[in-house]
């Protein structure tokens, strides 16, 4: 069984990227935003969607590496760690952009709009690296029933991206209307998600 230091690991992991700018948030936010809460959600099922896909193809992947090529385990903590110290910069860095700035768009259909969803995500660098790099040292083989393992981390971090993401989604006109008279609180944000991230990276580049 899966400890309980790991889920609170790829929890807090979640909860930084998800709160750091990249291509989910700006869709959502952008839908929101131009095309209203009903339009954001659809798209958030597409982003949802992506999440169970790379999940599915990792829960098997994982067990493979682990016990073909255990070897590669220090190969993927330090790529994960080095995407971590990257977030942390990109957050850190002056002339940072926000989410909630969107680009005007056309409405789009439900299909469309949970189609993108899900292209944008699967698309994710983010994510891509999340699943295929840092999940799997969250997993250890010690504890047995690597699958297991694997889902419970993968579901731990599409529940905290997931809620993220509806509050982004519900909030986003919000947001965009307070950000846009106080530019200390982005700043405020960008910082704080940055050292939380650097600290990771630290963390899981020294871990056992």
């Amino acid at each position: 069984m899966v400890s309980t230091a790991a889920v609170i690991g790829i929890g807090t992991i979640a909860l930084g990227m998800v709160l750091t700018p990249g291509p989910n948030m700006i869709y959502l936010a952008s839908r929101s935003i131009v095309q209203g809460r009903q339009a954001g959600l659809i798209s958030l099922g597409g982003v949802i969607a992506g999440f169970v896909v790379y999940l599915a193809l990792v829960a098997v992947g994982v067990a493979a590496v682990l016990a073909i090529v255990p070897w590669l385990y220090t190969a993927i903590k330090l790529a994960g760690a080095a995407y971590l110290l990257w977030l942390a910069w990109s957050a850190l860095r002056p002339g940072g952009h926000s989410a909630f700035e969107p680009r005007v768009l056309p409405p789009d259909s439900r299909r469309k709009l949970f189609t993108m969803g899900l292209v944008t995500n699967l698309l994710n660098p983010k994510i891509a690296i999340l699943y295929m790099s840092l999940l799997p040292q969250f997993v250890d083989p010690a504890r047995g029933h690597i699958i297991e393992q694997t889902m419970i981390l993968g579901l731990t971090q599409i529940v905290v991206a997931g809620t993220v993401n509806a509050l982004i989604v519900l909030f986003a006109s919000s947001i965009s209307l307070f950000l846009k008279h106080r530019p200390t609180w982005l700043r405020i944000q960008r910082y704080l998600m940055g050292t939380v991230l650097a600290a990771l990276a630290v963390r899981v580049a020294v871990a056992e």
